[in-house]
């Protein structure tokens, strides 16, 4: 086929345009990197990057690792993080099977609050969680960092548009076979499902682990500090104060487990959202 030339010059435009802007979301990475690799008295020179060095290195990550417990936070996102994505989709899927295959009274109304769900910020019901926290005891523990989002309505909703596109046929012959709900939704739909459980997975866990609103408001412990906590509260020592490649070589090392899960999953994670559309 002819390529016509408009079309052409379309896509050059189009393909232009989309790596200035990921060059200019990349820049302030790149930065970061170079920036924690680079000897503090050189990191603003007058260049427009730093000149990165081995001697740079070893003064960055050295003071990021020794002066703050970088890998309790790290030890600290993983647990929180795993904790709470795996009782988002414990009790996600349950829900988004029902929300999608049965039938019941109210249930176009349960749909509808799962919804409005999804437009009501975090910050709004954060008074009235922390009170509840606090006269439970439950402040400064995981599970003040863990039990408030354990019901993702974005995770309903998410598999919820996974199961629809299931074909009723098979769960009828489950039925007929003796199968529960319970264990039709566990053993039938859910090993066709791990597209929809990569892709809610990285949203939680990228959330939750650059999350510093919530833990700021209830941990002080910083044996309790989770990635982004931690970098805070190096900051706020003063021993981050004047250490900018140290705050970068903690930024790098909590931002690369995030950049490593993406790319692993990056095929389930498109796959999960386009199916879910359907």
């Amino acid at each position: 086929m002819m390529v016509r030339p408009q079309s052409r010059a379309a896509a050059v435009a189009t393909h232009g345009v989309l790596m200035l802007g990921a060059a200019i979301m990349l820049l302030p990475f790149l930065w970061m990197v170079l920036a924690s690799l680079t000897p503090q008295s050189e990191i603003f020179s007058g260049a427009l990057l730093p000149h990165p060095s081995l001697a740079g290195a070893v003064e960055n990550y050295g003071t990021a690792m020794t002066r703050i417990p970088l890998l309790r936070f790290m030890v600290n996102g993983v647990v929180v993080c795993l904790a709470i994505v795996l009782l988002q989709i414990a009790i996600a899927i349950p829900c988004g099977y029902a929300l999608a295959k049965l039938s019941f009274p109210g249930r176009a109304w349960l749909m509808a609050a799962v919804l409005l769900g999804l437009l009501v910020p975090v910050q709004i019901p954060t008074i009235p969680v922390y009170i509840a926290l606090a006269k439970a005891g439950l402040l400064d523990s995981y599970g003040a960092l863990v039990l408030p989002w354990i019901i993702s309505v974005f995770a309903i909703f998410l598999f919820r548009q996974f199961f629809v596109t299931f074909p009723d046929e098979i769960l009828d012959a489950a039925r007929l076979d003796g199968f529960s709900e319970f264990s039709i939704a566990w053993r039938i739909i859910l090993p066709t499902a791990w597209p929809a459980i990569a892709a809610f997975s990285i949203f939680s866990v990228v959330a939750h682990w650059n999350d510093l609103y919530w833990p700021l408001v209830v941990v002080t412990d910083p044996d309790l500090m989770t990635p982004a906590l931690g970098i805070a509260y190096f900051r706020q020592l003063g021993e981050g104060a004047g250490q900018v490649g140290a705050l970068m070589a903690g930024g790098v090392v909590v931002t690369a487990p995030m950049v490593v899960l993406f790319l692993a999953m990056q095929k389930h994670f498109v796959r999960g959202l386009v199916i879910g559309r359907h």
